[in-house]
This record gives C-alpha cells, structure tokens and sequence, in this order.
C-alpha cells in the first residue's frame, strides 16, 4: 500500500509524520486496587451508605451506566484515595470477559471508586477526551488483544498497560478539535437513543390500552383461530456450510430477522425432503420460544420476507399462521409482543429467568378479539408507530457508521480538523 509523504509507517500502524507517539504510562498516572485493599460482602453497602464501587457491568458501549450499582463502606472508599473516581477520569476493564472495555467518566454525582477487575487513567496530560476515544480504537484494543496474558481468566497488568503507546497529535488545540468533533457525533447518538426509548415506552403503553380487553371483546382460544409449529431439532452432524438455512432464535433481534447471525444450514436435499413441511412461508409470524427473557420477548416477534427465503425452522423456533377469518393478521402480531401474552406465556412456559416454551403452551393462551374493523385499527396504530422506531434505528444505525468513519480518520490523522503550518 502506497504511503502519503506526510506519513510515515510504525509499529501501531500509518500516522502524519508530525504526530508524537508515546507510552500511555507517560501522559497519565495508573491506579487499580490493591490486593490488600480489596473488599468482602462485609463490605458491601445499601445505597446511601457507602460509595459506588464501579465494575465492568457499569460500562456500555463505551459509556458509563450507573443505574444499577454496587456500594461499599465509606471506610473503604477512603482507604483507597488513589482510585477515587472522578469526571474526566479513564476507566479501563483489567480482566475477565469484557477486558479492554473502557469508557470516559462523565456526568458522576456520587462519590465513587473501583473494583479489583478495573484500572484508572488520572492525571492526563493530553485531551483526556481524545485519550479516551484513542482508548476505545483499534490503535490501542489491538495492543491489548496482543499482550493479554493468562488463560481461562485473562488480566492486564498495570505496566502492559503504562506501555501501550498512543499516536497524539502535536498540540492539545488539534486533540482538542477531534475529541469535540467525536463527542458531537456521540450527543447525536445519545439523543437518538433517548428519543428511540421513549417511542417504545410510548408503544408499550399504547399497547396496554388498545389490546386491553374491552366490553364486547371475545374471548377465544388460541388455537382456534392460528395455526402454529415448532421447528425440529435438526442434529448438529446434519449442519452443512450451505444450502437451506436454519432458523435459529439468535437470528431474530429487536424485531428483525438477521440471518447472517448464524452460520447453520441443512441440504437442499433434506430441506426440500423429510423437512419440507418446516420450511417457512413467506408472511410467516416466526418467534424465539427458548433463552428469551420476558422482558426482552417482544423483540424476538417477526414476519419472515420474501427474501428470507427458503428458511427451515429450527428448535427452539415457532412460526404462526391466522387460519380465522375473526382475526386481523397485525393485530395477532402485537398481540405476541403485548403484556396479556408474555403474562400467560410466562406462567405457562418452563425455566425462570429465561422463557422455555412449546405448542402446549401456546394452546392454552386466550386471545381476546375485538370485531375486525378495530382490529385493523389497533393494528394500524401499533403499526405507525413500529415503523417509526424502525426509521429512528435505521438513522441511529448510520450515525454509529458515520462516528466510526470518524474515528478511522480523525484518529489516524487522515482528515486534520486543524490547518497545519
């Protein structure tokens, strides 16, 4: 690959030829917990009696989520100074399954700390903005994915990660600017999220009102009025790399139908053979029935597509098809995703914190029908506002390419937001 004569080529990758490169341990201080100083359950507090003790649960998508926390006693949160968590400080996930997480602390209103499986960046000479988005980048997480040390439980220590090194541009002025611009991107995000979570909040409890049985509304067994099927369960050594792919409940993701989440197929020949009364329809309503939380079950209801097509169903798969002329075919759609369904289905299905559920279960649900023409406008309803939140998470999807493009070349100095002498 052709290089630009104002870049030059290092061990972390191809930067201006004007950037410094420099061990984080030089820009910043590193603190994690000392062994001696860790905590017990002993330790641990209600709210409003102690500090937070940040874990790596507290990070998501490289921001800080402090709404379900862990406290500990005062005494130790000030037996530790070092580790006293501030705005602006850089959070780093140490070890376990999550290690090379990171996320900049921004708006903390409680006094906080860390547990034994985070470090911290403090003191940072540079934009610490900057640092934490160089933190989160491949530049660095490729460092880490090749140093991390130990097996079942991989741990960074603190001098791999003082060692690490990060391209900076030559002035906080330039830093500055490509930390502010990544942060504008970040703001649209957040508000997009936020806008998103109402709509749905807005559709639950649209749905509450509009599927609550009213004076006049039938109630009707479900399998009076769809039909439904379980999908087989095809044995692992009958998966092949192609062919006729298999429906799996890891395929359906809020609301979507994502086929290339999996890898599993079946032969054309036994798909087309002994499993061709499994392969689904176009306008099929297909659902996870297994390893679903309830909560989380309205985002696992689908309509298969056109192309989609051909689709063998799997185990752990349902699909349904409306078999009643006294049922609109939308509004037995919302009704899969609606509270009077998880309720049921809830009671009925096996496992606990995770749904487990079949066709027996799925027969003795009672579905309450109001006549056709308010069906179909429930439906519609419920249907606006779908759609709504699709387009809002299709312009939230682009804006996240759009901040990755960003940081591909704002990080790397392909694009300089400051004119160079």
């Amino acid at each position: 690959m052709e290089i630009r004569e104002d870049f030059i080529k290092n061990d972390i990758g191809i930067i201006p030829k004007d950037w410094e490169i420099k061990n984080i341990g030089s820009i910043c201080e590193i603190y994690g917990r000392i062994g001696y100083r860790g905590y017990t359950i002993k330790d641990i507090m209600p709210q409003g009696e102690g500090a937070i003790t940040i874990s790596p649960s507290n990070i998501q998508d490289g921001k800080t989520d402090f709404s379900k926390c862990t406290y500990i006693s005062w005494f130790k949160y000030d037996e530790s100074p070092e580790i006293k968590i501030f705005n602006g400080d850089i959070l780093l996930v140490k070890t376990g399954s999550t290690f090379g997480k990171t996320a900049i602390i921004k708006n903390l209103f409680e006094k906080a700390t860390i547990n034994p499986q985070l470090v911290v960046l403090k003191n940072i000479k540079v934009d610490n903005i900057f640092l934490g988005y160089i933190m989160a980048y491949k530049i660095i997480q490729n460092q880490i994915k090749s140093t991390i040390v130990g097996g079942a439980i991989p741990t960074l220590s603190q001098q791999l990660v003082a060692n690490y090194k990060v391209p900076l541009p030559p002035t906080k002025l330039e830093q500055n600017a490509i930390s502010t611009a990544l942060s504008d991107a970040d703001a649209l995000i957040s508000s997009l999220e936020r806008l998103i979570e109402k709509k749905k909040n807005i559709k639950q409890g649209a749905m509450q009102q509009l599927l609550k049985p009213k004076k006049g509304w039938n109630f009707i067994s479900l399998d009076k009025v769809v039909w439904y099927q379980e999908g087989p369960g095809v044995r692992n050594y009958q998966f092949t790399k192609n062919g006729v792919k298999l429906l799996n409940g890891t395929n359906i993701e809020k609301g979507q139908l994502f086929l290339d989440k999996t890898d599993r197929y079946i032969s054309e020949h036994e798909a087309f053979g002994f499993y061709s009364h499994f392969l689904a329809d176009e306008g099929d309503i297909i659902i996870a029935c297994s390893g679903v939380t309830i909560n989380k079950f309205d985002e696992k209801v689908t309509f298969v597509q056109r192309e989609h097509l051909p689709l063998c169903m799997n185990t752990s798969t349902m699909r349904f098809k409306v078999i009643n002329e006294k049922i609109d075919k939308y509004f037995f759609f919302h009704f899969l995703k609606s509270d009077s369904f998880k309720e049921q289905i809830g009671g009925k299905a096996t496992g606990s914190a995770q749904l487990n559920f079949g066709p027996s279960h799925v027969k003795n649900i009672q579905i309450s029908l109001p006549n056709l023409i308010e069906q179909n406008e429930i439906a519609t309803i419920l249907s606006d506002i779908d759609e709504e939140i699709s387009l809002l998470e299709n312009k939230l999807s682009k804006n996240n390419l759009i901040k990755n493009g960003m940081m591909q070349n704002l990080l790397t100095g392909k694009i300089r937001l400051v004119c160079q002498k």
